[in-house]
């Protein structure tokens, strides 16, 4: 027998022996993460994916679970999804198919290394579409080709039909299950047609499953059967349990408040822009700074926090930003009139916002829609720019001369239409009279003469605030100004 020294040591040793087995099989446990993945396939949703996904990748116990409920949207965040999704490694993805996962859905839901959908659900269904001016349209061949390799890819990664998958995307593939004895298979129309006699006569029987034309859209019986889905289920507990994972510990994801603050406020940006750029507009047009220009940088400042957060706007476009800004400033406070300043303050603002709803500079040949894209947000600003300055014109016009009558009266009904005011008795101001600038005179602008605060212009020269002047001359009703000191000089 051992001493009883040896022997403590010994179970000692079996111990921690058993608890290190305890704690490493604890911490091997895995931990179903439930990510919603439901309304339209945009920035802000590749945004809350990548944040979601970048902060469980590394976590080899994190089984990623996304409920899929989306029509589909934007390829290029949809592109940015899968991409994000394919970094985790694809036994610990899982795509289940809640309601629907339609277009750029079925993309992502194909990425996840298992798909399982619930009864009465659908895939399929991605054929691009763009915007003409006769109405929705099916893309040409280069963004289908993309695709068509994108889901090619996919369906590699994860022992899907090839065929079957590319003809989610064009209209124009025919696919046909081919069985030789025990042996089924996918091919498309040209590879049959390719097919020698001697290989035809070996086809035990043969069957359309995708008609030229159509596109493929399956229901979950028909996924399953087509060996896309792992199996139809009535609830996801019951897909977990078909899975594996059914005892497993479930955590529920949901998007933080600035996520939701972004998807929540995307389909106002146009609005967001015409506000802020009339607002501008106005505050450009109008002596000194005030809430026309807070307004616009507000707004403004909105759409760039906005897609900032999406990952779209990055330091180069808020430099941008800042650059236009300054441009504008320089404009209204230093340089006389509205010149070279202010049109390159305009442009310059105009390519910030066009690059901040993409993320990229120039279109990728490679990558067709960017060149769609890039049209589509230049065509944003371009209108939204005509709609602001359009509708501050009018507000200037209308809105404002009827603003007083908010306030309460008394009011001078009577017009002055045929009065006439043009000498220096009928105004009270004669010439070398001497008062202070009241505001900034560039060239119009207030001053004080006689304790009154009259109009006023100059000859072209620009007046600060608290500068003496002198009264040049008056006529029909204008009050020409001059700085004291430049009378001295002259």
């Amino acid at each position: 027998m051992l001493p009883k020294k040896k022997q403590s040591q010994v179970w000692a040793a079996v111990l921690f022996f058993a608890l290190t087995l305890c704690a490493a099989a604890n911490a091997a446990e895995p931990v179903v993460h439930i990510i919603p993945v439901s309304g339209t396939v945009e920035p802000g949703m590749a945004a809350y994916l990548k944040r979601v996904v970048s902060s469980l990748e590394k976590d080899d116990s994190a089984i990623l679970v996304f409920a899929m409920d989306t029509f589909g949207g934007r390829v290029d965040a949809a592109f940015d999804i899968v991409e994000t999704i394919c970094t985790v490694p694809k036994e610990r993805t899982i795509a289940y198919v809640e309601k629907r996962a339609i277009s750029a859905g079925a993309l992502i839901a194909l990425s996840a290394g298992t798909l399982i959908m619930k009864e009465n659900t659908l895939i399929g269904d991605c054929a691009p579409i763009i915007q003409t001016s006769e109405g929705h349209k099916e893309a040409g061949e280069k963004t289908q080709t993309v695709l068509r390799a994108q889901f090619r890819t996919l369906a590699k990664r994860n022992n899907y039909s090839q065929v079957l998958a590319e003809s989610m995307v064009s209209k124009s593939m025919e696919v046909y299950k081919v069985t030789r004895g025990e042996h089924s298979e996918y091919m498309d129309k040209t590879t049959w047609q390719e097919l020698s006699e001697q290989e035809k006569k070996k086809i035990t029987s043969k069957s359309t499953i995708v008609s030229e034309g159509e596109l493929l859209t399956m229901d979950d019986k028909e996924a399953a059967d087509l060996g896309f889905s792992r199996r139809s289920v009535a609830t996801l507990d019951q897909a977990l349990d078909v899975l594996g994972y059914g005892a497993s510990e479930k955590i529920e994801v949901s998007e933080n408040w600035s996520e939701t603050f972004v998807r929540w406020i995307q389909p106002f940006l146009p609005i967001l822009m015409i506000i802020g750029i009339g607002a501008v507009y106005v505050e450009v047009k109008a002596p000194g700074f005030g809430i026309p220009g807070i307004v616009g940088i507000i707004c403004l400042g909105f759409v760039f926090f906005n897609q900032y957060l999406v990952g779209l706007a990055d330091y180069t476009e808020i430099l941008v930003f800042i650059i236009g800004f300054l441009l504008l400033g320089m404009e209204m406070f230093v340089l006389p009139g509205f010149g070279i300043a202010g049109i390159s303050a305009i442009l310059v603002l105009a390519a910030g916002l066009v690059l901040s709803f993409q993320n990229f500079v120039l279109p990728d040949p490679s990558l067709p829609w960017q060149g769609e894209l890039m049209i589509k947000n230049l065509g944003l600003v371009m209108g939204t720019a005509l709609g602001a300055l359009l509708v501050s014109m009018s507000v200037v016009r209308f809105a404002l001369p009827k603003l007083s009558k908010v306030i309460k009266g008394p009011y001078l009904e009577a017009t002055l239409q045929d009065s006439r005011a043009e000498s220096s008795e009928a105004s009270g101001i004669c010439a070398d009279d001497e008062g202070i600038a009241l505001t900034t005179l560039r060239p119009s602008g207030k001053v004080r003469i006689k304790d009154r605060k009259v109009d006023a212009v100059t000859q072209g020269d620009f007046i600060d605030p608290g500068t003496p002047v002198r009264v040049a001359k008056v006529t029909a009703g204008h009050v020409i100004v001059e700085t004291i000191m430049e009378k001295m000089e002259k």
